[in-house]
């Protein structure tokens, strides 16, 4: 099969379409016949850090969190799926390819409405956002919930699974350009905060929980505008993970700082999530309270393009690789 590799630590051009053998299947996975494969600011880090978060600097890895495919083949104890479902699946690595094997109950049916090619869109980020913002976050039905990053595929999601759950919804972006399209999408009081400070805007808000990727001095202004018994959810620390905060704040306030990978996270985890979901969300993309927000799709072999434009944070929702020639 066709695959996307990293064959070293860099940028975009260390991303290698090359020939490899198809995955061989544990007793409790399944293969997928890959259709599209989500591409995630993960991806990038791993890309530039292969010693530190691939297998090894002597080794290439393939890239790739989630996919959407049709199963080809069923493990040995594989019985709540079988050959030709259609699904989408969370996956630790290996999705920049034609075929990829994985753990059965990381596999969810492709939502009613969705087509297979953008339903490579959804597991990472309805998974990541479940985590994190109920889970972690435990947000309810009329709580407010801040997502600075709007229009990240994690944003466009979130901003949406919340809205239709109940919640008061508010969202950051950079460019005038992405705030247009957060007001059209109604995803909340949306600022440019390049233009506004958002520790000044939304000081009055008492927000209950904020899912945050950019950390650095980000950190002591979200826990500034928290409401009391308010959740701090770190997911990045794109600007920094080295942070100063007053503990002060989050003693006087009764504040919950947090954060997860979800990547690492256990089988059981994954499990659990997928479950959760399935019964929770799935019903949001049938009724269409909720979709994915498809920015751009292309092909296998132009992986490398697709980071260069992951990396200029120019995009609005997913970006895809899809198996079309």
């Amino acid at each position: 099969m066709k695959a996307i590799h990293i064959t070293t630590s860099g940028g975009p051009e260390v991303l290698q379409l090359q020939e490899t053998p198809k995955p061989t299947l544990e007793k409790n996975q399944v293969l997928i016949k890959v259709k599209a494969a989500g591409v995630n600011r993960s991806d990038v880090i791993t890309r530039k850090n292969m010693s530190a978060y691939g297998k090894g600097s002597n080794e290439t890895v393939i890239p790739g969190l989630e996919v959407s495919g049709i199963i080809t083949e069923i493990g040995a104890h594989v019985n709540d799926k079988k050959i030709g479902d259609k699904v989408c699946a969370l996956i630790a690595s290996g999705g920049y390819a034609e075929y990829v094997a994985v753990e059965s109950t990381h596999c969810l049916p492709v939502p009613e409405g969705i087509s297979l090619t953008d339903a490579a869109a959804i597991p990472e980020t309805v998974f990541t956002v479940w985590f994190n913002v109920f889970h972690l976050g435990k947000l309810q039905p009329n709580e407010k919930l801040l997502i600075h990053g709007g229009t990240s595929g994690i944003g466009t999601m979130g901003l949406q699974m919340a809205k239709a759950l109940g919640s008061t919804i508010y969202t950051t972006a950079g460019t005038d350009k992405k705030i247009e399209f957060l007001n059209k999408m109604n995803l909340g009081k949306a600022i440019n905060y390049k233009k506004e400070t958002f520790e000044e805007v939304f000081k009055d808000e008492k927000i209950d929980v904020i899912l945050d990727m950019v950390g650095g001095d980000y950190t002591q202004k979200n826990l500034d505008i928290l409401n009391n018994k308010g959740r701090l959810i770190n997911i990045n620390g794109m600007k920094s993970t080295d942070v100063t905060i007053d503990l002060r704040t989050i003693m006087s306030k009764n504040l919950i700082l947090t954060g997860s990978f979800l990547k690492p996270q256990s089988a059981a985890v994954k499990t659990q999530i997928a479950q959760d979901v399935e019964k929770t969300i799935w019903p949001l993309f049938q009724s269409e309270k909720i979709h994915p927000i498809i920015y751009k799709k292309f092909q296998l072999e132009d992986a490398a393009e697709a980071h260069k434009l992951m990396e200029s944070s120019k995009h609005i929702g997913k970006i895809l690789l899809t198996m079309e020639s």
